[in-house]
């Protein structure tokens, strides 16, 4: 009968090491859940960033008011009927 104890208690504290520490642990899976919750945060934030510059591109491809405004802010561009202001502000 001890023989039988002594298995059974040896087969517990097997289980209960693989269940704590080994490989496929409740400390690994709760790793993995973090590292996988962290991985979505990320992967959403890329996602918006490529659908605004999918809107971009698709703007800049069909749009000539796109290309005019980026001319304009960017490279300082303006229309053949324009007149062009540069206003300095005093520093004091």
């Amino acid at each position: 009968m001890n023989y039988i104890i002594s298995i059974l208690l040896i087969i517990l504290v097997t289980l209960q090491y693989d269940l704590w520490v080994g490989e496929g642990s409740i400390v690994e899976v709760r790793k993995l859940e973090s590292a996988i919750e962290l991985q979505i945060r990320e992967n959403q934030i890329l996602r918006e960033r490529n659908d605004a510059l999918q809107a971009e591109v698709l703007d800049l491809k069909h749009g000539l008011s796109a290309i005019e405004e980026r001319g304009r802010t960017e490279l300082g561009m303006i229309k053949d009927d324009e007149t062009f202001f540069h206003v300095i502000e005093n520093k004091k």
